[in-house]
Formats: structure tokens, sequence, C-alpha cells
């Protein structure tokens, strides 16, 4: 009843940020390149997460590079998540794969119209919250996930819209895939967080779960409050 409780208590769902990167913390090549870091069966794990989740949220940057479904397909699912996009200019393609079958949630702080309409043509149901320096404010959108009865939110996401929300401090648990190979320092990395004055600033954890997923790392830890 964690993701329930989460919601009741803090009205904002339990957010997840899941990731795949190298051991050496890389998850894609300087050329964008990132398909297959990890393995099977770390790839089949994941959808057993999204299959737990009641909404899988992404950003408008891993649409337009990985064009990603984010539905459930390689373990059996009655239910399929509700797909969300973070989208702060409502630039998001007519022909992603993420507005075929189920309609999306398109969170934005556009008040663009036209971007609007073309979105809800597709079938997607676009809701517009506050601008934080120019962005969604994400803290906002988390809260209107719980609203919507939203108590488990999965996030599969690049290393902007990752280190946004977790300095927006609505991510709660970390899901870490490490595959056993070294991509370099040219390499892009895991999240895009600033420089830090000092160890003191660093984001703590609280390791709860380390376990092999096929040839891979499975690394499961909480944020500290």
């Amino acid at each position: 009843h964690r993701s329930f409780l989460a919601r009741m208590a803090r009205g904002r769902p339990w957010m997840i940020l899941k990731a795949g990167a190298s051991l050496d913390g890389r998850i894609a090549l300087a050329n964008g390149e990132s398909r297959w870091i990890t393995g099977e069966a770390a790839r089949r794990d994941v959808h057993r997460l999204r299959r737990r989740a009641c909404a899988v949220l992404t950003g408008y940057g891993t649409v337009l590079a990985d064009d990603p479904e984010l539905t459930v397909r390689h373990v059996p699912c009655e239910r399929q998540p509700r797909r969300v996009v973070i989208d702060n200019r409502l630039e998001t393609p007519d022909r992603a794969k993420i507005l075929a079958g189920l309609p999306p949630l398109v969170i934005t702080a556009s008040d663009d119209a036209a971007g609007r309409a073309r979105l809800e043509a597709r079938g997607a149901q676009v809701v517009r919250v506050s601008a934080e320096r120019g962005k969604t404010d994400l803290v906002e959108a988390a809260c209107l996930l719980a609203d919507r009865g939203y108590n488990e939110v999965l996030v599969e996401t690049g290393a902007k819209l990752g280190a946004s929300l977790l300095r927006a401090r609505v991510i709660d648990e970390i899901v870490l895939y490490l595959a056993p190979s070294l991509l370099g320092d040219t390499a892009r990395g895991l999240l895009a967080l600033p420089a830090l004055a000092s160890l003191g600033d660093a984001i703590r954890l609280r390791l709860t779960d380390v376990r092999a997923v096929g040839p891979d790392l499975r690394v499961s830890a909480l944020l500290e409050t």
C-alpha cells in the first residue's frame, strides 16, 4: 500500500526514476546511440515495472530522440499504464509512437492553442500547468497526477528531465540497471545535475536492493528525506 498511502498523505504519487547505464554511469554514446546498453533480461524487468505502475512518464526530449511506445509488451498485462509526456512547448511530433493506441496525457506550460489543437486531434489529452522558469512546474505536474488517482508513476526519461525531477524533490525511488560495460568520458551521463560546491550537497540515497538481472545489475535506492 506504499504508493496509495504516499498519495493520500502527500498529495502526489510515489515516483520511481528508472534508468539503464553502463558501469561508468553513461546512458548513451556522444552521438545518441543507446540501444541496447542493457540486456534482454533487464528490458523484460522494466516491463514488469511498467505493468505495476499506474502511469509511465517521459519528456519531449526522449520522445524526439528515442520515439518510445512506453507500453507493456514483454510480460503478460491486463491493464496498460497511462502514458504521460512533459512537453514544455507542445512540440511532440504527430508521428510519435506515444500518440498511437491509448491516448496519452500531455502536461505543458504552453498556451499555444494551435499546438494544443494539433495534439488533441491526434487523441492526446493536453493539460496546462504553471510555468517554473519558463518550463513546466514539475511539482504541480506531480500533484496533477495524484489528483487523477495515479498512485505509482514510473519515470523513463533523459538526463535533463530526470535531474529536474530530482531537484524538484518529486522522485521517491531510483531503479538503475547497470550493464557490465564502459562507455568512456565522451558518452552521455546519467543525470544532468549541476556541479556541486561540496560533497555535503550531494543527493543522498539509501540502497534497498541489489541483484543480478541476467548479465546486468539492478540497483534500487530510496531518496533520503
